[in-house]
């Protein structure tokens, strides 16, 4: 399995797009399959974040061309902005994203860091996961005093570089470059334009919070060992800082979200909301800088939805346009998905998808069925069925939790469309994965076979692929037949005028049964492996009878009560 990491540098140029461009292209040009999912400029901060992601090899070499670009196009003597930074490629992360650990991350970070020392003569630091020493794994620690005190800093033998020379780059000042998990960039904005309110908003919220003074003196309150004493704020994982951004004319809360288990994004979101309020401003927006992972919005769109009182078991499409309009993401700039999140973006321009049976629309689905092509058949629409009778039981459940009158049951009908919705997901993903599977099929059955090791070879490849075709549409049994229980509650206890609906589940859910039943007979009749395919023939077999009781009995409670 490929290994995959992301790289999120920052350039110190996010105004002039000819420059910011120009570094962009060379991380296109880099090759390897190197994939560029975001450039995000902001002109307040003259700072430009952008992430690609590839496998290891190739990124490391996109990044170093894109540093190199940097070194040549920006001049950090002619640069200011409202975001802390010490050189033209400022930050230099990478992050596992599959298959890949961070300890070997972190040493191709190294990697990366020693060859731009090397080879362009510029003072790198390494932080994070990659960091030479405890002292040096916080960037903010690194950066303190930014561009302006590199020269005292790299005269400083505590301050020597991990790699390249100790000598001030005035061009280019200096690169940080590390491994880290992945970081959320996340501004919240305020009404205000005082940069001091932002602040105190900041320092009430982010984990090492704000020094305490001494009422008496004002001066910073000591401990024992000599350091100050602090009131740690109220987000573990959260760094922040207010500034003022010129061209929105507001203050933000500017927060780096380290860790999003400790700390997910609606929670950063709220707790900035209480902090204003308490100060006597309000939140107004926030914006994200750089991608997000899906399930961070996800959450968030679910959170906001309890806090209405409101089903939770809705689309992944409705889950992420209320956590946008509950944080107000596209109050500065629309909001994108498939820019802005990190799977959408992965997969987007991927012509797989286009071909997909679950993007096309209902007639073109309709169509393509009724072509000439043996697929998609039988076990993609048994699945496609299957899907339709879970929605209808989710629909119910959704009708339900908001049924006047119905208030308190809310979360009961919550959970029960929460699991109609991931049946629903399920089966959608097996409508092409049977097919996949009858493809499997026809290309083993197209492989040679004129030597005894190709014949050999080929029939290994129809049983595997024959195996595939029976798991398959069983997966499509188990989980239709998993969406009775949920269509009986709704006929059962669910909001009467929605009663009939739940029944057409029932139909629905039998034939998805049935029909992936038969699919399953037909290939195990093709199965080398006879005692697994009478195994599978006898519980599929249970399935069909148990299907079959249940959709009488609850078409029987739908018929007393029309």
């Amino acid at each position: 399995m490929k290994q995959l990491i992301e790289c999120v540098p920052n350039f110190s140029e996010g105004q002039d797009p000819v420059i910011i461009k120009q570094i962009t292209d060379t991380i296109e040009a880099a090759g390897g399959g190197v994939k560029l999912l975001d450039v995000d400029p902001g002109a307040a901060t003259n700072r430009t974040v952008v992430t690609f992601v590839g496998e290891p090899a190739a990124v490391i070499e996109a990044a170093f061309q894109a540093i190199r670009k940097a070194c040549e196009v920006i001049d950090m003597r002619k640069h200011s902005g409202e975001h802390p930074r010490m050189g033209a490629t400022d930050v230099c992360p990478l992050i596992p994203i599959a298959n890949i650990s961070m300890e070997e991350t972190a040493e191709w970070a190294r990697r990366l860091g020693e060859r731009v020392g090397r080879e362009l003569d510029l003072p790198i630091y390494l932080y994070e996961a990659a960091a030479s020493s405890p002292a040096r794994q916080n960037l903010a620690d690194i950066r303190a005093g930014e561009y302006e005190a590199l020269p005292e800093k790299l005269a400083n033998p505590a301050w020597k570089p991990d790699f390249g020379p100790s000598v001030f780059n005035a061009k280019s000042g200096a690169t940080v470059i590390g491994a880290r998990d992945f970081l959320i960039a996340y501004n919240v904005n305020l009404n205000t334009t005082s940069v001091r309110r932002a602040n105190a908003v900041a320092f009430d919220v982010r984990e090492k919070g704000r020094v305490l003074n001494d009422p008496a003196t004002g001066k910073p309150m000591i401990d024992a060992a000599g350091e100050p004493l602090r009131q740690p704020g109220t987000l573990k994982g959260v760094k922040a800082i207010g500034w003022f951004i010129e061209e929105y004319g507001v203050a933000q809360i500017s927060m780096n979200i380290t860790d999003a288990q400790a700390t997910p994004l609606h929670l950063a979101f709220e707790e900035c909301c209480k902090s204003a309020d308490r100060r006597g401003m309000r939140v107004t927006g926030s914006e994200l800088v750089g991608l997000v992972p899906l399930n961070a919005m996800l959450e968030a769109g679910r959170y906001f939805l309890q806090k209405q009182k409101r089903s939770v078991g809705v689309s992944e499409s409705e889950l992420l346009k209320i956590a946008v309009k509950s944080m107000g993401l596209d109050e500065l700039a629309p909001f994108d998905p498939l820019q802005k999140i990190i799977e959408y973006n992965l997969e987007k321009g991927n012509p797989a998808n286009a071909k997909k049976l679950v993007n096309k629309d209902l007639v073109s689905f309709a169509n393509e069925t009724a072509s000439e092509s043996p697929a998609p058949g039988g076990g993609s629409i048994s699945a496609y069925v299957g899907a339709l009778g879970a929605s209808l039981a989710t629909m119910v459940a959704n009708l339900s939790s908001h049924k006047r009158g119905w208030d308190e049951r809310w979360e009961e009908f919550s959970d029960a469309a929460e699991r109609g919705q991931k049946i629903k997901d399920a089966l959608l993903r097996l409508v092409d994965e049977d097919t996949d599977a009858f493809n499997l099929i026809m290309l083993a059955y197209g492989l040679p076979k004129t030597t005894p090791e190709e014949k050999m070879a080929r029939k290994v490849a129809i049983q595997a692929g024959t195996r595939t075709a029976i798991e398959v549409p069983f997966k499509v049994m188990q989980l239709s037949f998993e969406s009775f229980p949920l269509i009986k509650q709704m006929v059962e206890t669910g909001n009467p005028n929605s009663i009939t609906d739940a029944g057409v589940g029932a139909l629905c859910a039998r034939a998805a049964v049935r029909g992936a039943f038969m699919n399953i007979q037909v290939n195990t009749s093709g199965l080398d492996d006879k005692a697994y395919a009478e195994q599978v023939l006898a519980e599929g077999q249970k399935m069909v009878n148990a299907a079959d009781a249940l959709e009488r009995t609850i078409l029987e409670i739908v018929a007393g009560s029309i």
